[in-house]
Parts: C-alpha cells; sequence; structure tokens
C-alpha cells in the first residue's frame, strides 16, 4: 500500500468521541490555526519589570493629541495609569480627614493604630497619611507620613504595619496636625460565595439550610472621553480623570467636577457612545434618589459629562428597560450600543430630540454569563451565555460550537463574574477566559476563529485583556500583578526569566478500511514547518499512539514482549527538527492518534501534511 497524507479537518471537536471524530482535532493547548493547519501561539513578554497591586480586572488604550499613550488598569485594590511601563495610582479619595488624626504604637511591635472618629474604612484600604511628627523613639514621622495599607478596623480606630519596631520611646501620638486621605474602599479579587440563612433572597435555600449569594468582585469600567478618562465600578459613582494635569493627579467624582448637575450617584455599568459622546450609566439611580433601579439607562446631555438635568436645552434623558431584572452588560456595536440584560439583548439606536435615544428588543431568551464576556469584531458581537455562545449580526443567534460541552462541564459557576472577552484581530479570533470547575481565577481559554468557523482552547492564566490598536501587541493582565504584550516573540517571558510554552495538538483516531484491520505503520514522513524560531536547532515531538478498538485505552507497554523488549513498539515518540525526512518506526493498532508536541524554548512551528506508510496487518 502506498504512502498516505493524513489530512485533518480544522479545529477541535469535543462533542464527539474521539473515534467519532475521526478525520479532525481531538485536543490541544496554546495552538491555533492558520488557513486550517494547525501552529503553536506567539509568546508573551512583560510590558515592564513594574507590578500593580490587586487583580487587575479592566484595561482601556488611548492616545492623546499630544501622542501620549495611556492604558487605564483597574484592579480590586487600585485604579492606575500605565504609560512607558510605569503605574501611576489615580485611585480616587473618598474621605480627607483634616487635623484629627492620632496614633500609639506598642513596644516591640511594628503596628501602629491609628484613632480617626468614623473613618469608614475597610481591611485592606489605603490611606495616606501627612503632617505627622516624630513618636519619639523610632517611628519617625519619615515613616508615618506614608501610604499605608489598613489591616484592621473599628468604627473610631484602625491599623497598619510600619517598617521599624517600636520602643518604649514611642509614646508620643503625632502631633495635633495629622491628615489622612482615605482612597476609595478596596473590592474583592474573586467572587466570594455565601451560604446559610440571611445570605441570599427569601425561599433561595432548601429548609433547614438557609440560601446562597456572593460578594461581587471588584470590575471596572472606563472609557475615554476625548483625552479623559470616564470610570467606575458597579455600585460606585463615576470618577474623571483629566489627561491635561498628567498622571501625578488623582481621579475626581465627577459631580465634584464644574458644571456638575444631577451626575448618577450609583452605577452598575457605563459605555461612551461614539455618536456625537454621550455618557450612558446603565443601571442606576432615578433623578432625585440614592436607590438603584437595575433597568434604568440614563445618559447625559450631548459632549458633556457633568450635564445629566433633561430640559428642552440638551438632549440629557433617560429610558427603562423592560424584560429582566437587571442591565448585565453593554457594547458599542456598528450602528447602535448593545444592552444585555439577564433575560434579553437591546439595540439602542439614537433617535434625535425629543426622544433622543430608542430601545428595540433585538433578542429574547438569552443569557450572558459576565459584564466583559462580549466582543465586537468583524461587525458582530460575539459572547459567552450561562451554557452557550451567541453572536449579533443585525439577528441574534447561537453560534455552532464544536467544545460546548467540553467548556461548559468545566466551568466554575459561581466565578461567572470573572469571564472576559477579547479580540485577536491580527488572527481573526474571539478569546474568552474563564475557570474551570476547580479554580477560583481564570486559568482556561477557548478561541472562535470567526473567519475560519472554527474552535480551539488551552490552559492560560489571565485576568484582564486589550487588543492591539494603538499598540504593537496585544496586552494582557497577569496573575501575578503584570502586564504582558502578546504575540511577542515564541516564549514565555512573563518574568525576566524566559521559558518555554508548552503546546500540542491530538488527532481524533484514523484507521484504515473502519478499523477491519490492524495496521502497521512502518515510516512517517513529517511536514513541519519552523519559520519564527528563534533556535539554532528547533524541535517538537511527532508521537504515534494505538489503540486495539475504539472503545480500548492507550496501548501503553512500550513493546509487544514487555518494557524493552520485542520489535513492534505499541507507541513511538520521535523528534522532528528542520532536516528530518521521514522517520521508521513500527507501530501497530486498530486506530492510531497522532500528536505534535513542543516544550523547548525558541521554537516556532507549524504542521503541514504528514505523510504516513500504512498498512493492512490482520484481523487479530
Amino acid at each position: 500500500m502506498p504512502i498516505r497524507k493524513v489530512a485533518f479537518k480544522p479545529g477541535v471537536n469535543r462533542e464527539k468521541t474521539r473515534y467519532a471524530s475521526e478525520g479532525g482535532w481531538y485536543d490541544c493547548d496554546k495552538v491555533r490555526f492558520r488557513q486550517g493547519y494547525p501552529e503553536k501561539i506567539g509568546g508573551w513578554r512583560q510590558l515592564s519589570t513594574n507590578v500593580f497591586l490587586g487583580t487587575c480586572r479592566s484595561l482601556w488604550n488611548w492616545i492623546t493629541l499630544d501622542s501620549r499613550n495611556f492604558m487605564g488598569v483597574g484592579t480590586n485594590l487600585k485604579f492606575y495609569i500605565e504609560s512607558g511601563g510605569g503605574y501611576f495610582d489615580v485611585t480616587p479619595l473618598r474621605k480627607t480627614t483634616t487635623n484629627g488624626v492620632t496614633f500609639s504604637a506598642t513596644s516591640g511591635s511594628t503596628t501602629i493604630t491609628a484613632t480617626d472618629t468614623s473613618h469608614g474604612a475597610i481591611e485592606g484600604d489605603f490611606v495616606t497619611i501627612s503632617g505627622a511628627v516624630d513618636l519619639g523613639g523610632n517611628i519617625t514621622a519619615a515613616i508615618l507620613n506614608a501610604e499605608h495599607q489598613i489591616v484592621n478596623v473599628t468604627t473610631d480606630t484602625y491599623t497598619f504595619v510600619v517598617s521599624a519596631t517600636a520602643t518604649s520611646d514611642d509614646s508620643g501620638n503625632g502631633g495635633s496636625g495629622v491628615d489622612a486621605d482615605y482612597q476609595i474602599n478596596v473590592g474583592n479579587a474573586n467572587v466570594n460565595p455565601l451560604s446559610g440563612w440571611g445570605a441570599g433572597s427569601w425561599g433561595a435555600g432548601s429548609y433547614g439550610f438557609g440560601g446562597t449569594s456572593s460578594e461581587p468582585l471588584r470590575l471596572w469600567h472606563q472609557y475615554n472621553f476625548g483625552e479623559d478618562l470616564v470610570f467606575g465600578h458597579k455600585g460606585s459613582q463615576l470618577f474623571f480623570w483629566d489627561a491635561t494635569n498628567g498622571v501625578s493627579t488623582r481621579s475626581v467624582l465627577v459631580s465634584s467636577l464644574s458644571g456638575a448637575s444631577d451626575v448618577p450617584t450609583v452605577h452598575n455599568t457605563l459605555i461612551v457612545s461614539d455618536v456625537s459622546r454621550f455618557v450612558f450609566c446603565f443601571g442606576t439611580n432615578v433623578i432625585g434618589s440614592s436607590t438603584v433601579d437595575p433597568m434604568l439607562i440614563r445618559w447625559s446631555d450631548q459632549e458633556s459629562v457633568v450635564d445629566w438635568t433633561p430640559a428642552a436645552t440638551n438632549q440629557a434623558g433617560s429610558l427603562r428597560l423592560s424584560q429582566g431584572s437587571e442591565i448585565v452588560a453593554a457594547a458599542q456595536s456598528r450602528q447602535a450600543i448593545l444592552v444585555w440584560t439577564d433575560a434579553a439583548l437591546y439595540a439602542l439606536q439614537y433617535t434625535g430630540p425629543p426622544i433622543v435615544w430608542g430601545a428595540t428588543l433585538v433578542g429574547e431568551n438569552i443569557s450572558i454569563v459576565s459584564k466583559n464576556a462580549v466582543a465586537y469584531a468583524n461587525g458582530i458581537a460575539y459572547w459567552m451565555g450561562a451554557d452557550k455562545f451567541y453572536k449579533y449580526d443585525g439577528a441574534t443567534s447561537t453560534l455552532v460550537c464544536d467544545v460546548r460541552r467540553y467548556i461548559f462541564n468545566d466551568f466554575n459557576l459561581d466565578q461567572a463574574p470573572q469571564v472576559f472577552a477579547g479580540t485577536n484581530e491580527a488572527f481573526h479570533e474571539i478569546w474568552w477566559f474563564y475557570c474551570s470547575a476547580s479554580a477560583d481565577v481564570c486559568d482556561r481559554y477557548v478561541i472562535y476563529n470567526y473567519l475560519e468557523n472554527i474552535w480551539y482552547f488551552g490552559n492560560l492564566g489571565r485576568t484582564a485583556w486589550k487588543d492591539s490598536g494603538t499598540r504593537d501587541f496585544p496586552v494582557a493582565a497577569t496573575t501575578t500583578n503584570t502586564l504582558v504584550n502578546h504575540e511577542d516573540g515564541v516564549d514565555d517571558n512573563e518574568t525576566s526569566t524566559t521559558t518555554a510554552i508548552s503546546s500540542f495538538i491530538t488527532s481524533a483516531d484514523f484507521d484504515l478500511d473502519d478499523g477491519h484491520q490492524f495496521m502497521m505503520v512502518s515510516r512517517m514522513v513529517p511536514d513541519i514547518s519552523f519559520t519564527g524560531s528563534t533556535a539554532d536547532a528547533p524541535v517538537v515531538n511527532m508521537t504515534l499512539e494505538p489503540l486495539n478498538s475504539s472503545g480500548s485505552g492507550r496501548n501503553s507497554p512500550s513493546s509487544e514482549g514487555g518494557v524493552g523488549t520485542g520489535t513492534v513498539t505499541r507507541s513511538a515518540t520521535t523528534p522532528v527538527e528542520v532536516y528530518t525526512e521521514q522517520i521508521h518506526t513500527r507501530i501497530r493498532g486498530r486506530h492510531i492518534t497522532m500528536k505534535v508536541h513542543s516544550d523547548t524554548t525558541g521554537v516556532q512551528w507549524q504542521l503541514g501534511s504528514p505523510r504516513i506508510d500504512m498498512r493492512p496487518d490482520g484481523r487479530r
């Protein structure tokens, strides 16, 4: 029998069994497809050696008129402006106390107790002290007059840890002129499920077990308003950062700006429209009330971030959606603003005065798993629901997903708010990052290639993503509190130490004559391209692994006669490099899978169409 070309359909399919997926790919990690052929994904490199505090959940990039390139970085602890690889803390202040803070120290301890009546701080908050004097011993003014993270709180006191150990001489109180600037309360890094009586709504749990709910994680939303930035998080007021004042200036409340009128006091998400720059708040308060209406939409006057009072002389206004119990997400599309509730999808379109903006129901009985689970590419919105994927291209429809069951069977629904989507436009991809069933931080991803209409997946820890646009590479936030440039190089350079990216792809089973006879594989002619590799001698491993039947396990012994004996191997793995012309082996089985695997630095590979010498070898 002549040598045969082995060709597999592009994409990975886990909706069927390994044998039923014959002719396709079944498993992979850190692999993508280009024109139907699998290749290792690009590497990543740390944006800088600097780190930020907290878990980043939001990235936004823009350029000012004088060509300054800014990245808003929102974490559960801080809000930063990244510029030139540096992280500048612009976290808004919640409260300032003037001449009202005193201190006490305990000899032999590094813990300082501060007294400030009704300070309103919680554990983990940050406070900046100024105006303090020495306590008399090791606790100097320079140590006190700095930013501190609060450890424990009572109504009128809190503690923080300093770098020096107090002595008996540290008996002072810091003086009478101590000021304290309190940053907004910190948020949760992940969802904290609660249970028991009082944790959920009435009737949510079985009798005697109480209900369940969760403490929300800190999810920022941010958009540039011209050169400046307007941002907030669920349950917060609106904040504003003025780029003119530079990165050393903190952000402020929009309500504190000149001309502010009826600015929302609370909101769940926001967006700035491309049509004449309206600022929208979703899930916000009615004018004159502090109570949140989770289905209410309010927008500012045209070209204004401060004027929210509807009048005949402006275009500020509001409307309330009807289907659902709360607004979950919003995104700018080509001709409308798309708004997702927990039950429906609406399209907001500009109509002009007096209505200004109108809402059209464009999708019913749909779900969206988180506020960041939607991405917009190629004129189409794609998002992840509670149990399937959707798209909106003028009509709402379900995406056919070849890995749907695999993804949602290994999905931590408790951590669903962490799910976020991002585009990788250079490769026509939508990436969704999510938590696997046993994880409480995003550790897996699934990719939809909208050009080739295929799916693939893998393992990677990321917490936020922003596609390239005004920067050379897509930027992602890592679980180690850094930013990295993706598609930069071929290795993992998240730290200063270069490590290999372990990538592989495994085929479904293939056979001869539907497995009527066993096959003997005596030779393989690989087809591997190493274009883009930086290693002098790049290499991948190719494995042929047989089964005796579609329902049996892998043939794990190394040979027919036991380890190290016999002549017919049950499986074979061999390195393949640039100059490998053919591989001689002796593999026997009724079904065979092929795997390509790389775990060395400096390697970039693409698989073509390998050829295998497969011969019938009897029915037993």
